[in-house]
C-alpha cells in the first residue's frame, strides 16, 4: 500500500543492512552513512526483520551460500526478496542474487531475485584484479569507480532486467524493481553514489510500499 501524504513513515530516515557474513562488511556501512541512511549489521532472523534494505557484499559467493544456511537465512531472504525487499549486491553479492549460476560449486545455492545468468571469477583471478572507469545508469556525475577483484560478469539477462552498465562488452551492473547488483566493488573507492542509488530505492519502497 502507498504511505499516505503527511505520514511519517514517508520521510522517515532508512534502515539498511549489511549482510554480515564473510565480505567488505564495514566499507559497504560507510558508505550507506555517506548517503544518509541508518546502516547497521545483520546476522539473523531478527536482524533482518528490522531492516527496509539490504547489501549483499563481496566475498566468496559459496561461503556466503554456506553461512547463510547455517545461520538459517537462505529462505528467510529468499522470502523477502520475493515480497519486494529492495537489495543491493556487489561482486559475490551479484552472483547470490543471480537466478541461476553458469558454473556453481557444488551444493551452491542463491537467493535469488534476478532473471539472468552469471559467470563465477569472469574477468580472471585475484592477481588479475583491477580497476576501470564504468558509467552507471541513473547514477550522475560521470563514471563511478569500479574495483573488479575475481569479479562475475552477467552472460544474460530476463526481459524484465535492465542492464546498466557494460565493461569491455561484457554485462556489469543491472536492476530489476527494487533489486540492484553490480560486478565491482563500489564501496571500495570512497565514492558513494551506486549506495546513494540504492538508498533511493529504498526510499520510493518505503514511499509507495510493494507493488
Amino acid at each position: 500500500m502507498p504511505t499516505a501524504a503527511g505520514d511519517p513513515e514517508a520521510t522517515r530516515r532508512p534502515v539498511i543492512g549489511v549482510l554480515a557474513l564473510q565480505g567488505d562488511v564495514r566499507e559497504h556501512m560507510a558508505a550507506l552513512t555517506a548517503s544518509d541512511v541508518e546502516a547497521r549489521t545483520v546476522r539473523g532472523t531478527v536482524e533482518l526483520d528490522t531492516v527496509d534494505g539490504l547489501v549483499v557484499p563481496g566475498g566468496e559467493s559459496t561461503t556466503i551460500s554456506r553461512l547463510a544456511t547455517l545461520f538459517g537465512l537462505m529462505e528467510p531472504l529468499r522470502e523477502r526478496i520475493a515480497e519486494g525487499l529492495p537489495v543491493y549486491g556487489s561482486c559475490a553479492g551479484l552472483i547470490m542474487l543471480a537466478d541461476k549460476i553458469l558454473d556453481p560449486r557444488s551444493g551452491q545455492e542463491t537467493f535469488g531475485g534476478l532473471d539472468m545468468i552469471v559467470r563465477r571469477n569472469a574477468f580472471g583471478r585475484q592477481n588479475e584484479s583491477f580497476e576501470a572507469a564504468v558509467d552507471v545508469k541513473g547514477v550522475a556525475g560521470g563514471p563511478v569507480a569500479g574495483v573488479f577483484i575475481r569479479a562475475p560478469w552477467v552472460e544474460s539477462v530476463g526481459a524484465e532486467v535492465e542492464i546498466l552498465a557494460e565493461h569491455g562488452g561484457h554485462i556489469v551492473a543491472v536492476r530489476r524493481g527494487p533489486v540492484l547488483a553490480t560486478s565491482f566493488h563500489p564501496e571500495l573507492t570512497g565514492d558513494p553514489r551506486v549506495h546513494g542509488l540504492f538508498a533511493g530505492m529504498v526510499r520510493e519502497r518505503i514511499r509507495t510500499g510493494p507493488r
